[in-house]
């Protein structure tokens, strides 16, 4: 079993290279660095499934349990696997059923962040605080279908945490940071807590313990801080974003303003009946030369007064002046 799960992680890389190139190749960018995470998450996965870790047996379990359930779907995510595979499928029967099932109410509440970290914690205090993990031990099949357990509700939470790859509903950053503290937290009480105590029905050497121990504390507390960073990565991205779509409403009020501090006779200009032409504060509001030139153009295609040939010129020198500072 466990060389199915090698076997199949190396498939996934190898699927996900395919696709990324094909996309490549028909002229759409994606990400190398994407790739890199990806055949990284699964090379560490096909490594773990058929290499002992190393260490005492206890310090040699918590590095797998460390790796599949926490850094390589953390790797995996990161990759956007779901995003790949939406923009290499055509559209047709099989995009939309792809579409269906990750919209489905079903896969919403599957990916709703404390149901997920539920899932994922609840799984590892059953298994290092009841007698399942001695059940490994005996049972290869067991063993088998612990780490697929463990790797698919680490994908999970991972993926309702960092929320990369679309889905229905996007929950928000209040709920997937309080998940991502409260997941932190469940689980570095529990490493605690073996650090003192051995799992029900086993006998594990004391320093052997410890030292699973830490590593299951620290090397949490890492993975904890690189989906944190993500956050965060995310919270900046989309507050520059606001910032930005907010800039333009806030320029516009205050560039009435300065051209009337200027005095009256540079915001407006006079025609030849003694008629004020609105013409010269619209365009240095928007302080842009290309609509200027666009703005000096719509007034002399729609000026039919005898006296067009001065408002004419008028209009392109008031242009040609706002190019002039705008170099």
């Amino acid at each position: 079993m466990t060389q199915a799960i090698a076997v199949t992680a190396l498939a996934a890389v190898a699927a996900y290279l395919t696709a990324a190139e094909r996309l490549r190749r028909r002229g759409d960018a994606w990400p190398p660095t994407r790739d890199v995470s990806f055949s990284v998450g699964g090379a560490a996965l096909a490594v773990t499934a058929t290499t002992p870790g190393p260490g005492g047996p206890f310090t040699a379990h918590m590095t797998q349990h460390l790796i599949v359930g926490m850094a390589a779907p953390l790797l995996l995510v990161l990759a956007r696997p779901l995003t790949l595979i939406l923009r290499v499928t055509a559209p047709g029967r099989a995009r939309r059923l792809l579409l269906g099932t990750l919209h489905s109410r079903p896969a919403t509440w599957m990916v709703f962040p404390p149901l997920a970290a539920l899932l994922d914690m609840g799984s590892l205090w059953a298994l290092y605080r009841t007698p399942l993990l001695t059940a490994t031990h005996h049972q290869p099949l067991i063993h088998a279908a612990v780490h697929a357990h463990i790797l698919t509700a680490g994908l999970l939470f991972t993926f309702a945490v960092c929320r990369l790859d679309p889905i229905r509903r996007p929950w928000s950053l209040r709920w997937r940071g309080a998940t991502l503290l409260t997941a932190g937290a469940a689980h570095a009480l529990l490493a605690k807590s073996l650090f003192v105590t051995p799992p029900p029905g086993t006998a594990v050497p004391e320093d052997d313990l410890q030292a699973g121990a830490r590593l299951m504390y620290y090397g949490g507390d890492l993975v904890e801080i690189a989906i944190a960073i993500t956050l965060a990565v995310q919270w900046y991205s989309t507050t520059g974003r606001t910032n930005r779509r907010r800039q333009p409403l806030s320029r516009g009020p205050s560039a009435p303003q300065s051209q009337e501090s200027r005095g009256p006779s540079r915001a407006a200009g006079r025609t030849t009946d003694g008629a004020s032409t609105p013409a010269a504060t619209p365009v240095r509001a928007r302080q842009t030369p290309w609509r200027a030139i666009r703005q000096s153009l719509h007034l002399m295609s729609a000026d039919r007064r005898p006296a067009a040939g001065r408002a004419r010129r008028r209009t392109l020198q008031v242009a040609s002046r706002i190019l002039r500072r705008a170099e």
